[in-house]
């Protein structure tokens, strides 16, 4: 079987990827995804001015701080234009495409080493809904009204850069650390610092018919597998960029049903849409696969703090409603460690009068059994609202409060993963953080869409 119907078996195409000519600064070509610092004017401004005149992705995208800003219509006109100019062949932005996959090997500012296949993913294999039974589904709940406002963006633009990343359940490292040996041993596509002070990053070619073939390969093993009981596969889980990838099967699902609207009724103009449609760009979107189980990604728990409650009455509401049993813990060192250890599902209680812990019997993720039952507080009781933080520290901080209670969640088993959102679907929002803001993706490869 030819390498590339392999491979959309199992629901990826091969792109062409668009990258800067090599006389361009790829240092400010490359800028991080949109939905980062969306409190953080300043770091745009920053950002804007160290680009300055440059091709930069920073024209082609619409960082979320500025998506409910008055002047968004000039915003996304420009960024059409900054897609049609930096598309010109005049204009000297783009290379060559390369017909490929990327293998890459991200740096971050903290020590960390991620390894990732940049690829085209179908999103007709795709489903954000809950229970869907896709090869592609949704690790986080998805906020439909986040949707239309960044259809403005992609509907009918030329041009697409991903910031998407795919997680891929494989702990014995069949795809992407296999494909990145093979491809190491070449010259690279392309390597540059990622500012500002966000580590490094470097990509390599993976084109050659024997590259695509052990791709697809273990693509095949890996849908085995990781297979429902009912012997679908779940492939592929969206660790960042959700809305963004649901975005991009909107658009496509509005588009493909407009040309099979256009053509209802004539069987010959019917068959040719049909084969119009399964080779179009717009039908994939272009995403890093991560490998759930490499070393250099990590996964954070997003902890809650309560404003206008007391730790007895939310721990007595959540034992009654989880089950386990609450004990006291002496200091922040004994809560820590208690609440990370293998193998147990601890939830950590900070407050002004005290520390203490429950305990509780069930196995899966913390946060996909808490978040529905803190939902149900909030609900029944009046004048109490939530906040989501990242880092102990902060739990520590805020818990101390009078007015305050703290919950610290334990971190994220990867072992669970995959067969909790297989078994209870997409999880509540804020369930986790794939590592740190700046070791969020950045923009750089780009494709055509239109």
């Amino acid at each position: 079987m030819n390498p590339k119907d392999a491979l959309a078996r199992n629901a990826l195409a091969v792109p062409e990827i668009l990258l800067p000519e090599a006389a361009h600064d790829l240092s400010r070509w490359a800028v991080i995804a949109c939905d980062q610092y969306t409190q953080d004017r300043d770091y745009w401004e920053r950002v804007s001015a160290r680009v300055a005149d440059a091709p930069s992705t920073l024209r082609l995208v619409l960082p979320e701080v500025y998506l409910e800003d008055a002047d968004r219509k000039a915003r996304l006109a420009a960024i059409r234009e900054a897609m049609t100019r930096y598309l010109d062949a005049d204009s000297g932005v783009f290379a060559e495409p390369v017909t490929g996959l990327v293998y890459i090997e991200r740096l971050t500012a903290y020590g960390r080493k991620r390894a990732g296949l940049v690829a085209a993913v179908d999103l007709d294999a795709y489903d954000w809904k809950p229970g869907s039974a896709a090869p592609v589904r949704a690790t986080e709940a998805t906020i439909v009204d986040r949707i239309p406002p960044r259809m403005e963006i992609r509907r009918g633009a030329p041009l697409e850069t991903p910031h998407i990343m795919l997680l891929v359940n494989d702990p014995d490292h069949l795809l992407v650390r296999a494909t990145g040996e093979r491809a190491r041993a070449r010259q690279a596509l392309y390597s540059t610092a990622l500012e500002p002070d966000s580590g490094s990053i470097t990509g390599w070619a993976v084109s050659s018919d024997e590259d695509l073939e052990l791709v697809a390969k273990a693509l095949s093993r890996l849908a085995s597998d990781n297979a429902d009981p009912d012997g679908k596969p779940f492939l592929f889980a969206v660790g960042d960029g959700n809305h963004s990838l649901a975005t991009a099967k909107a658009v496509w699902d509005e588009y493909r049903d407009s040309v099979r609207t256009a053509a209802k009724g004539d069987p010959s103009k019917a068959e040719g849409a049909e084969a119009a449609l399964a080779r179009h760009p717009a039908r994939y979107a272009l995403v890093e696969i991560v490998n759930l189980y490499d070393e250099g990604l990590t996964f954070e728990p997003i902890h809650r703090v309560l404003f206008g409650t007391t730790a007895e009455e939310l721990s007595a509401y959540l034992q009654r409603r989880l089950g386990g049993t609450i004990r006291t813990v002496p200091d922040a060192a004994a809560i820590e460690t208690a609440v990370s250890e293998p193998g147990t599902t601890r939830f950590g209680f900070v407050s002004a009068t005290g520390l203490s812990l429950l305990d509780s019997p069930d196995p899966a993720l913390a946060v996909a059994r808490l978040q529905p039952v803190l939902d149900d507080f909030l609900g029944e009781h009046a004048g109490t609202s939530i906040d989501y933080i990242h880092g102990s520290e902060e739990v520590f901080r805020l818990g101390s409060r009078a007015d305050a209670v703290a919950l610290l969640l334990p971190p994220v088993e990867k072992d669970s993963f995959f067969a909790t959102i297989g078994s209870g679907g997409p999880l509540p929002r804020k369930s986790f953080s794939m590592g740190e803001a700046s070791e969020k993706r950045y923009y750089l490869e780009c494709r055509r869409l239109f």
